[in-house]
């Protein structure tokens, strides 16, 4: 793109130029899927536990709901507490956000479609979704609440802790790859599903779990939203922001999510490959810059950002699903167990790459992926297989109607 501005803006300007495109581009791609994010979790709660969700605003499935709500922050009362540090309050949630909004910036969403390709993309990454704790540690004690001091004092226990193993997990692929370049790990798993990493080993099969688990942990998700927990610290780290600060807040939040499934998808789930191609689709269908590479790319990019979304989906279930913990449990199972789980995986993928015959590994990567397969494809064919009925009896629900189905007899006879 810079070649094609060159000759009309110069070398300096047409840099700064795509720069700047790509930087909104960005941003606006993360408060897309802010927005995008707070519905759908909505949505899942709701179906989980047996409600609608938002079904008026935006029509019959409430598409418009999230961006009412953001017009009601916008224009609600944005108040700072008298014993707050002005300062620390004003800044902590912008800092958040900037955390979440770097490490877009080196996650390549397709083949070379990347904002800055790193050679130290996966060190990059890390080290910036790291810089969030900073923001919500001084928005908590800026807001001068001992409420807010425990929420952010805790949050910094829990992300320092939970990066320990986190990192550790994504060193197993990163050995598989040879390369901390996001881009050159995603085009080692083109072709079919199997090449993806996840299948690769047994190692770093268990080290996709242990990183999902680690980066819910990192997000503030349920069962690991300890930094919040409004049943004990009214709201926790937020407890005193409201309006605009608050949902800058949760925009970074969203944002991580999505971010940390990005590298997971990267890492483990062979990025943008569909999966289903011998081949990588782009430069299957034309040379680098042409009109057919990036119909390709655009394809690619598709399929990166619906794998996201699927593990995000998985952390909204799970989130909705599973009770929340203790602080004292939270810290236990990073240190005591995710911890030792990864640095075994760490020796055993090494002894794995150096004495395993390459015949034995490549066999191994088919067992793991049949062995995936078949609890899937029983679960989708008894998914498809399965009747549904509305319930006509028990607890009433959203299903109820009042009206029999036929061939059933009335619940209750007057």
């Amino acid at each position: 793109m810079v070649n094609l501005l060159e000759p009309y803006l110069g070398r300096g300007l047409a840099e700064v130029v795509i720069a700047v495109a790509a930087a909104a581009l960005l941003i606006g791609l993360m408060l897309v899927s802010a927005i995008f994010s707070v519905w759908l979790e909505r949505k899942v709660s709701g179906r989980i536990q047996d409600r609608l969700g938002p079904t008026r605003v935006g029509g019959k499935f409430g598409w418009l709901q999230t961006l009412a709500d953001g017009v009601k922050l916008l224009v609600k009362e944005d108040i700072i507490p008298n014993d707050a540090d002005k300062l620390l309050f004003r800044i902590g949630p912008y800092i958040a956000l900037v955390g979440a909004y770097l490490a877009f910036l080196a996650l390549p969403f397709g083949n070379d479609v990347v904002a800055r390709d790193m050679n130290i993309a996966v060190f990059f990454i890390l080290a910036v979704m790291s810089t969030e704790v900073f923001g919500i540690i001084l928005g908590a004690y800026g807001s001068g609440s001992k409420w807010a001091l425990f929420g952010g004092i805790r949050e910094a226990a829990q992300v320092v802790g939970y990066e320990v193993p986190r990192a550790i997990s994504i060193l197993i692929p990163i050995i598989i790859a040879g390369t901390m370049n996001l881009t050159v790990a995603g085009q080692h798993q083109a072709g079919i599903f199997w090449n993806w990493y996840l299948f690769n080993d047994p190692f770093t099969f268990c080290a996709f779990w242990v990183f999902f688990t680690c980066a819910t942990a990192g997000c503030k998700r349920a069962p690991f939203d300890l930094a919040e927990a409004e049943s004990e610290l009214v709201a926790g780290f937020h407890t005193e922001y409201s309006g605009f600060r608050w949902l800058i807040f949760f925009m970074a939040e969203y944002g991580s999510m999505v971010a940390a499934s990005g590298i997971a998808v990267l890492l483990f789930l062979g990025g943008w490959h569909i999966g289903l191609l011998p081949w990588e689709l782009s430069d299957k269908l034309g040379e680098h810059g042409s009109l057919l590479w990036y119909i390709g790319n655009i394809v690619n990019v598709i399929v990166f950002l619906t794998k996201c979304y699927l593990l995000v989906f998985v952390m909204m279930w799970v989130r909705w699903t599973l009770p929340r913990l203790r602080i004292d449990q939270v810290m236990m199972t990073c240190l005591k167990y995710l911890l030792p789980i990864s640095c075994v995986l760490l020796l055993g993928v090494s002894i794995w790459r150096l004495a395993v015959p390459y015949w034995a590994q490549e066999y191994v990567k088919y067992v793991i992926t049949v062995l995936c397969l078949v609890p899937l494809v029983l679960v989708t064919l008894k998914l498809f297989s399965t009747r549904s009925t509305l319930p006509v009896t028990g607890t009433p629900s959203f299903w109820s109607t009042g009206v029999t189905p036929a061939g059933q007899e009335p619940a209750h006879k007057a």
